[in-house]
């Protein structure tokens, strides 16, 4: 076990459920969330490992989510289409199944009342011209408005109301149109992080070879990192960089046997929305096939500090700094965004 090794519980979360009493469950580790990203990066690995053919078969394997955007929302509260690119919303979800609850091997439901929280969220925008991608992680714990609750943590959303209560409250809150939704559960990425024979990080100064249990310790701690769950993201951004370069190494690009067991472990564990069609999807991975991880910026939606809510601990973004990202992303133009703006970015000395 790591130095600082910490696991959630339910002390970390909102109350979202109902008043019933719930039996006790036992926190399984791996059903934490993240590698949101983990679809860009199979797009870019099938491409340059494998080809079109690959591209055309696993896109027909990964599971849809069927009505995963709110239908009932008034128009005044819709946002505009974007001007360019496409923005995915990337969820990472903590259940509270034992079993699978997305992709094409699920055995449980991935959305029942209460039972699952978005652990992880990202807004991932993939700029027009296919030059790189941005991703902007949404504190789990930033105070918003989730319709027909009131204000709430975010990570509140998904657990009242699936991805369509998630979608809408993310809308509202950002004006950002969401092109897709992507969810992808902490089993399937750790089993890539495996396949790919784990990871170099650094931390504190040292490089540790983690494999996938030893990154899920690496990035669920919070408690000793100065920043608590701000540090947090940057360390799941940190780990998902890693993997996702150590996927596109040559040794496992020209290997097809190796390129066949990481495409098998991604799309049997991430799950789309029904509006991304396998056409949709292919042309989306092979226009993005040049773009690579080291050139992918990561960061933070701007945030004020925290504070006590309701006896919840919760963050607070800046509403105005966040204001300019928001309109970036819509027109798209993240790149002089990132150029003109202080961002907390992830650095290449993540802890």
């Amino acid at each position: 076990m790591h130095q600082g090794e910490a696991t959630d519980t339910a002390q970390d979360t909102p109350d979202v459920a109902d008043a019933t009493p719930r039996p006790r469950r036992r926190v399984r580790p791996g059903r934490v969330l993240l590698g949101a990203v983990a679809l860009l990066g199979a797009g870019v690995l099938m491409a340059a490992g494998a080809g079109w053919w690959a591209v055309d078969h696993y896109t027909g394997k990964v599971e849809r989510i069927p009505g995963a955007f709110p239908t009932q929302v008034p128009d005044a509260k819709q946002p505009a289409p974007g001007k360019g690119g496409l923005t995915f919303l990337l969820v990472g979800v903590d259940s509270r199944s034992d079993l699978p609850t997305t992709g094409r091997d699920a055995k449980a439901p991935s959305w029942k009342y209460g039972a699952q929280r978005s652990d992880t969220m990202m807004l991932v925008h993939l700029p027009a011209d296919h030059s790189n991608a941005y991703v902007v992680s949404l504190p789990r714990d930033s105070w918003v408005p989730v319709p027909g609750h009131g204000d709430a943590k975010l990570n509140a959303a998904f657990s009242w109301g699936g991805p369509p209560l998630l979608i809408d409250t993310v809308q509202r809150f950002t004006n950002v149109r969401i092109d897709h939704l992507a969810v992808i559960d902490w089993d399937g990425f750790k089993n890539l992080t495996d396949s790919v024979g784990g990871v170099d990080l650094t931390v504190d100064g040292e490089v540790r070879h983690m494999n996938g249990e030893q990154g899920l310790r690496y990035v669920r701690e919070r408690k000793s990192l100065a920043r608590g769950d701000l540090d947090r993201t940057h360390r799941q951004q940190n780990f998902l960089r890693a993997v996702l370069a150590k996927a596109m190494t040559p040794r496992n690009l020209t290997n097809p046997v190796k390129a066949t067991e990481l495409l098998d472990d991604l799309t049997a564990s991430v799950s789309v929305d029904d509006r991304l069609s396998d056409s949709d999807l292919r042309d989306l991975l092979w226009s993005n096939r040049e773009v690579r991880p080291g050139r992918m910026v990561f960061m933070n939606a701007p945030v004020t500090g925290t504070d006590m809510i309701k006896g919840q601990s919760v963050v607070l973004v800046d509403r105005k700094k966040s204001a300019e990202l928001w309109t970036a992303m819509r027109n798209d133009t993240m790149d002089d965004y990132v150029a003109g703006h202080s961002v907390d970015r992830l650095g290449s000395g993540t802890r």
